[in-house]
């Protein structure tokens, strides 16, 4: 299903988070179960298949990982459960290095600073991931879009660390 065609939005990497949440309202309204409660059981079936297809839809397209993807599965490339690394060696290299520097955060002499730091560093690498990502999901060659789906590996490899990163810092302040 394209659920940019559900939620009447253009293919695109940047959409409007508002308007999606105000289709998406609209949509439940429209779907919903309770507006089919005395209509026959195929009905209410349908009901509840189309409440789940708007429900995924929204989830997918407010995320944007999820959307990037998304939108390379319309194009045919399909990442939601493949197991391809990263083969970019300066991203693996970057990798080591935010892997060690979580490591190293215990024994920092100030671990926030640390953490900051990181924090600090992700944040730009991924700035400069998703504009990378936005160019190359506006191209119609499909060279493009198979560089795109490296550069969606690498969101979700950065997604993965800043959660650990985040389980870390919790950990200190406990």
């Amino acid at each position: 299903m394209n659920y940019f065609e559900l939620f009447k939005f253009s293919p695109a990497f940047d959409i409007d988070t508002a308007l999606l949440a105000e289709r998406y309202r609209e949509l439940q309204r429209a779907v919903h179960p309770d507006k089919f409660a005395n209509d026959t059981e195929q009905q209410k079936l349908l009901s509840v298949q189309r409440t789940a297809q708007v429900n995924d839809g929204f989830q997918t397209l407010k995320d944007p990982i999820r959307r990037a993807e998304h939108m390379l599965s319309l194009r045919g490339i399909e990442l939601s459960h493949e197991t391809t690394t990263v083969k970019d060696t300066g991203f693996l290299m970057q990798q080591m290095e935010w892997r060690e520097a979580l490591e190293d955060i215990r024994d920092s002499a100030d671990p926030q600073a640390s953490i900051d730091a990181l924090y600090q560093s992700f944040a730009e690498y991924r700035a400069q991931l998703t504009q990378q990502l936005t160019q190359l999901l506006t191209s119609e060659q499909a060279e493009d879009a198979l560089l795109a789906a490296d550069q969606v590996r690498k969101l979700k490899f950065m997604a993965k660390l800043h959660d650990e990163l985040t389980r870390v810092e919790d950990a200190l302040l406990d």
